[in-house]
Order: C-alpha cells, then structure tokens, then sequence
C-alpha cells in the first residue's frame, strides 16, 4: 500500500484513471473510494498466499537460472525501450519504470524468488484476467475502472490496459521480495 496508495491517488486526482460511482458505496479517502483501499488490503495478500501455495504443492517448480536471468534481462531491456519512446505516457512511464529497477533488484539480491515467480506469476494471470476484464468492461454494462488512453499505450487484452499486468507484476514482486527480506531480516535475529 505503500507504494501503490499514493500513486492511485495521484493518477486518480490527474485523471490518469478513476472508478465509475454507481459501483461504490460512496465513502472516499483521499479521493479513492473504498473499495479501493480494500484492494490493496486483499489482493496482494491473495496473490502472495497463492504464490506460497503453489511452491508448498509444486516445489520443484521453478526456472533454472539461466532462463530466469534471460526473461529478467529480456523484460528490463523491452520495458525500458517502451518507457523511452513513452515517456509522455504517465501510467506507462510509471508502472514500466517501477517495474524495471524491481526486477534488476530481485535478480540481483533474490534469484530463487525469480525463478519461482516467473512461473506462479503466469498462475496468477488466470484470476488476473476474469477480474480485472469484469472492472475494465468485461461482461458488465459498463466499467468499475476507466483509463485515460492518453496515458497509456491504448493497447488493450480485451478490456485491460497491456500496463495493469506489469502494475500486477510490480505490485506481487515488491510484496514477496518484502515478506522474504523481512522474513529473513527476523529470522537473522532470532
């Protein structure tokens, strides 16, 4: 919430995006309705527990090190190749150039969480895509979530803006490289 709060309020405020009001209750904090400040709360938690329990009953499921080091390398090269000829994009300037220094950051100090990530991730997606395409457009009359394309690439999977899976990306990332350097920070000490 820490990182992701602020800049919601942010792009919410400039009209990067916003929430369609016949969908919330009507209570904002800091311009954010909610349900919003919910997610933050349930969805990391869900994405990190989903993570965990896919290594308890698959262990062995992970990329060597070579593969993961070729996505990594392959994902920061692509994403900052997109972000400079973007860089009048704020959700795309933002959410790829968050994306970039995570990924450099857990290649570099956490590897073996890469190379079980790389795949829970591709997991993840599956839930990803129903919800996120019910909040774009998907299925419903209209939108839970609006995006202003000119702040973005216009490019859509469906209803979802191609940003929200690296945003869904970074924010998973950021939550386990945290719960597994504090982990370790506390089991040091103990």
């Amino acid at each position: 919430m820490g990182v992701f709060i602020p800049w919601d309020v942010i792009f919410t405020v400039n009209g990067i995006w916003g929430f369609n009001p016949n969908y919330f209750l009507g209570v904002k904090i800091f311009s954010l309705p909610l349900e919003e400040w919910l997610f933050f709360i349930c969805i990391p938690f869900a994405c990190v527990f989903t993570h965990y329990v896919l290594l308890l009953y698959f262990p062995k499921m992970k990329l060597n090190q070579k593969t993961t080091k070729y996505i990594a390398f392959t994902l920061i090269i692509l994403l900052t190749i997109i972000v400079s000829l973007n860089i009048d994009k704020w959700y795309t300037l933002v959410n790829f150039s968050l994306a970039i220094p995570l990924t450099w950051i857990a290649l570099n100090h956490n590897i073996k969480l890469l190379q079980h990530f790389f795949l829970t991730f591709l997991f993840i997606l599956i839930p990803f895509f129903v919800v996120n395409g019910i909040l774009t457009g998907s299925w419903i009359e209209s939108q839970v979530v609006w995006y202003n394309n000119n702040e973005n690439l216009g490019l859509r999977m469906g209803t979802i803006p191609v940003e929200d899976s690296i945003y869904a990306y970074s924010m998973i990332l950021l939550n386990l490289f945290l719960f597994e350097f504090l982990s370790k920070r506390k089991n040091k000490h103990i």
